[in-house]
């Protein structure tokens, strides 16, 4: 096994010398000008929130739905003395969304992570992070020190795991939403990068990478999260990876051409786009990760895959497909200050890595993005795919979901209107049953209008027909990232 050296995976502390971040004032201008309702989105929650029950507006239930949704994302951005300037730099708040007896409780906790008690005690957003530069006042030895805990969850064992994209898990309690600290899976691993997006077998494994430059950490856990095995692997390129996927026998690894070229801060200033050299698909054997293939393809950039399945001897997947990767350096800065977008929304797709070694890329009309399928058919055939929908430059928020058929190369949705902002959904299996499209979509939206989050069920084999069941908050939460149903 190889040992990666610290020094080549942790943030540089040297970026805090950066000046203080201080508001853009032309950019203030416009949002005071013509502030959308979609500002919602990306509005502050001040303070926890207390368990409440949610009414039910419409519908019932399904019989035997029963569980617990949890959501994460940024949900606090401005301090006086400073903020955030970029939607991915917000503190996490995980949401918690109990259905039982057809009920729905919701409550909501901000991970206790030492980035939030430092600005709070500071009352300004002094860390540097993706898109936001360091404030010298920032006391920092380690990315945990700058962890926001804010993109997604995990459930490993009986403990929450809150996952940021460079830095260690956070344990909370999955039912108080306590924080209980940061995960150290092994004493020289500790702050090691640990991707929002592991990947989980049907038996509960976990795959996941940790992301340095032109090498990553391969990290395998059990169900339980104990650590496996943690190796370091060699890239091609030091591109931008948020997301990878995972067939039964291998890890798949996009290198899109969004590559770090400078060590500096924020983040993702570091980067250039690099159209003219295509993208790389990287393909790892689970069982040894010396054996690997590189495949080639045109240019895209991308935040989200689907989880890969074996055909045959060819490896596919979905993807969302953007144009470049504008919204990472510019566009999420944008609407976390209320500025409208004018880039192109993210359209579906999907690839085969054929066994000859050539790369077939089909791009879908479809407006796609947080594609998504059944966890039972992780790594393994499946025609279907789960993904929001009809984001627009003037609502960059999706506002529809969608389920699109591979076999068929055709998508149905279900549009939720102009006042909503709709979260990504998560697939459960209705129980007892083993068709696939035989399932449950759950996820949360932002109704703009009510200024209130509802929760909603549809039914995947009638997505068309809309929610089946409704429930309203009497509070509003800006929109989230990803989440897990438990």
């Amino acid at each position: 096994m190889m040992i990666p050296s610290r020094r080549s995976f942790l943030m540089g502390a040297a970026a805090l010398s950066a000046a203080v971040v201080t508001p853009d004032l032309v950019r203030a201008a416009q949002a005071a000008a013509a502030t959308p309702d979609w500002a919602l989105a990306t509005a502050d929650v001040e303070a926890d929130i207390t368990a409440r029950t949610l009414e039910l507006v419409h519908g019932r239930a399904p019989a035997g739905l029963e569980g617990v949704l949890f959501r994460n994302g940024p949900a606090k951005f401005r301090r006086p003395g400073g903020s955030a300037q970029h939607w991915f730099d917000g503190d996490g708040l995980i949401r918690r969304f109990a259905l039982s007896e057809g009920r729905v409780e919701l409550s909501a906790r901000f991970v206790a992570t030492r980035k939030r008690a430092q600005e709070e005690r500071l009352g300004a957003m002094v860390m540097p992070g993706f898109g936001t530069l360091g404030d010298p006042r920032a006391e920092i030895g380690s990315p945990d020190d700058a962890n926001a805990a804010n993109t997604s969850v995990l459930m490993a064992g009986d403990k929450l795991w809150a996952l940021w994209e460079a830095g260690s898990p956070v344990a909370m309690d999955p039912i108080t939403l306590q924080t209980e600290g940061y995960v150290t899976l092994r004493p020289d691993l500790r702050a090691m990068p640990f991707l929002a997006h592991p990947r989980i077998e049907p038996d509960g494994r976990i795959w996941n990478l940790g992301m340095g430059g032109d090498q990553a950490l391969v990290w395998r856990l059990s169900a339980d999260g104990t650590l496996e095995d943690a190796s370091l692997i060699p890239l091609p390129r030091a591109s931008y990876v948020h997301d990878f996927t995972a067939t039964e026998r291998h890890l798949v690894i996009v290198l899109q051409p969004w590559v770090r070229e400078r060590q500096t801060m924020p983040f993702a200033d570091g980067f250039a786009w690099r159209p003219e050299t295509g993208t790389q698909i990287l393909v790892v054997d689970k069982d040894d990760l010396t054996r690997r293939r590189i495949f080639e393809t045109d240019a895209f950039g991308f935040f989200h895959l689907g989880d890969a399945w074996i055909e045959g001897d060819d490896i596919l997947f979905d993807i969302a497909l953007h144009r470049d990767m504008d919204f990472a350096a510019r566009g999420a800065s944008e609407i976390v200050n209320g500025v409208p977008l004018d880039g192109e929304a993210a359209r579906l797709g999907l690839i085969r890595l054929k066994s000859d070694g050539a790369t077939e890329l089909t791009r879908l009309p479809a407006i796609a993005e947080f594609p998504r399928s059944d966890p039972a058919r992780a790594g393994q055939m499946r025609r279907l795919s789960v993904h929001t929908s009809a984001d627009t430059p003037e609502t960059p928020f999706a506002r529809a979901i969608g389920v699109t058929d591979w076999s068929t190369a055709t998508t149905r949705t279900f549009d939720f209107g102009a006042g909503h902002v709709v979260d990504e959904m998560v697939w459960v299996a209705k129980p007892g049953t083993r068709s696939e499209a035989d399932a449950w979509l759950i996820g949360p939206s932002l109704n703009l209008t009510e200024r209130r989050t509802e929760l909603h069920v549809l039914d995947v084999a009638a997505l068309e027909d809309g929610p089946v069941a409704t429930w309203r908050a009497d509070v509003a939460l800006p929109a989230a990232f990803h989440g897990i149903w438990a």
